[in-house]
């Protein structure tokens, strides 16, 4: 179910890249405080990288991603990371250690990797909301009605039609 919901999420921002050009893509915009789109896009991607990168060492630090500015520049290559993404998701958890420097300090902690899975996906479930933000100026781009709402705000909303 949660690898179901990282390839709705992922789809969804796939479908989202189809209907931009580059140039409305890596274009800064106001309303996400100068950042562009393509900026949030890559991050959303290499944060997932990052988990994917590590689960063989089984050591996962997020502050270690690329940073390649291809992926914040060019949808079509954007495209191609998230579906290598989709593609490389594992079905089998694992205990991984989670690194990260805090004030100068390195600090280790175990987590697993569904834990780490459910953190992306609500990782970019919020950097989707705030994309969405930008979007609303675009009036060609559709989106679905659920881009950028947390999956527990979509079944929340589903009861209380009934």
């Amino acid at each position: 179910m949660l690898i179901k919901s990282i390839n709705q999420s992922l789809d969804e921002l796939t479908n989202l890249l189809n209907q931009l050009s580059d140039q409305l893509y890596s274009e800064p915009c106001a309303a996400l405080s100068n950042s562009s789109i393509g900026e949030h896009t890559r991050h959303i991607i290499e944060m997932f990288q990052c988990l994917e990168n590590s689960y063989e060492s089984e050591v996962l630090n997020y502050d270690n991603r690329e940073r390649n500015k291809r992926i914040q520049t060019e949808t079509q290559f954007a495209n191609e990371c998230i579906l290598k993404i989709k593609k490389s998701l594992k079905s089998e958890n694992k205990i991984l250690f989670l690194e990260q420097m805090i004030d100068g300090l390195t600090f280790r902690i175990q987590s697993n990797y569904y834990r780490e899975l459910l953190y992306n996906l609500e990782h970019c479930i919020h950097h989707q909301a705030l994309i969405k933000v930008a979007v609303l100026q675009f009036e060609n781009v559709l989106l679905n009605e659920n881009f950028g709402v947390a999956r527990s705000t979509i079944e929340y909303r589903k009861q209380c039609v009934q």
